[in-house]
């Protein structure tokens, strides 16, 4: 019987469960998948804490890539033998599972089952923030927190193609240096220096138009200080916990300063916009415009080690549990 990680009550990565789950025939519009690569994010961990709650028991995990079995009744563009990868709501962390078709998208060759798993919710997060968020313009200066991170190293080099002056954070020296080889202008480690003074110095005072902040809580009064008048600042995470409610009038006090909370789940919750996003991926990665490193692997047995890691910080790049 295929195996699944579920969890029957929040709390620390000790209530993730590797069960048997049993999988039976697709329904109308939906596939059977045999996962070749899970991957691990964020997002998972807040299901797994109840920061973002799920309905349980569940078997979490929102991002895979596999082969397709079977497809159900209704089903069109998708066979049997098809390599995919798709974004839902949960069900990825699964050796099999049966899954909407209409969220999976086919892999062209050149790209890995592995490479899939490991940037498809990150390059469409990438894509949504830096072209819909707040479209990038040429010249314009950017910070980006978290630079060595999962979606920091595929943002850099996408913010650089878009001709924009990147200045990264990042909490060591030896992500500093993975941060500036991935595109950097200037990196800041955070844990020796305020970056909010060192972003003004930067930009002679003026401040960026827009942050990319998917840390969170220790960073969130410093991205507002690094803000120009009329600035961005685009809280997509929430790596170092929940920002604690705040005050709407410092917006005001700091400069008429905007403030957005995106989902990519929103992003391309249409159809169209899934497709088009996954291009834009695909394209990116077939070209060359964006490399990625290899990611950081563990068996699904071991998502516990994986959990911990992610939260400690403790990874660059993308996680990827392998069935």
């Amino acid at each position: 019987m295929p195996r699944a990680i579920r969890i029957h009550e929040t709390g620390g990565p000790e209530v993730l469960r590797l069960e048997d789950v049993p999988v039976g025939a697709p329904g109308a519009g939906e596939v059977r998948l045999r996962h070749t690569a899970i991957a691990v994010n964020f997002v998972d961990t807040y299901h797994r804490t109840g920061l973002y709650p799920l309905k349980l028991p569940v078997v979490i995990g929102v991002e895979a890539a596999g082969v397709v079995e079977a497809v159900g009744p209704g089903v069109q563009g998708l066979s049997p033998g098809d390599r995919v990868v798709y974004l839902t709501g949960s069900g990825a962390y699964a050796e099999v599972r049966l899954a909407p078709a209409d969220r999976c998208i086919r892999l062209p060759d050149g790209v890995s089952d592995l490479t899939a798993a490991a940037t498809f919710m990150k390059g469409l997060t990438v894509d949504a923030l830096v072209r819909r968020t707040h479209p990038v313009k040429a010249g314009e200066a950017v910070l980006v927190h978290a630079a060595a991170g999962g979606v920091g190293l595929l943002m850099v080099p996408w913010l650089k193609s878009l001709g924009a002056t990147v200045i990264g954070t990042a909490g060591s020296d030896e992500k500093a240096a993975i941060a500036r080889a991935a595109g950097c202008d200037h990196v800041i480690v955070y844990s020796r220096e305020p970056f909010a003074p060192k972003v003004r110095e930067l930009t002679g005072g003026e401040g960026v138009p827009v942050v990319y902040d998917g840390v969170g809580k220790a960073t969130f009064e410093g991205s507002l200080d690094s803000l120009a008048p009329f600035g961005l600042l685009v809280a997509y995470g929430n790596a170092s916990g929940p920002v604690p409610p705040f005050d709407l009038r410092t917006l005001a006090a700091k400069g008429s300063l905007y403030v957005t909370r995106p989902t990519v789940f929103g992003y391309v919750a249409k159809r169209p916009d899934l497709e088009r996003g996954a291009k834009e991926l695909f394209d990116r990665l077939l070209d060359g415009r964006v490399k990625v490193a290899a990611p950081r692997t563990w068996p699904m047995a071991e998502v516990a080690a994986a959990h911990r890691a992610l939260e400690a910080r403790a990874t660059t790049g993308s996680v990827v549990l392998v069935p």
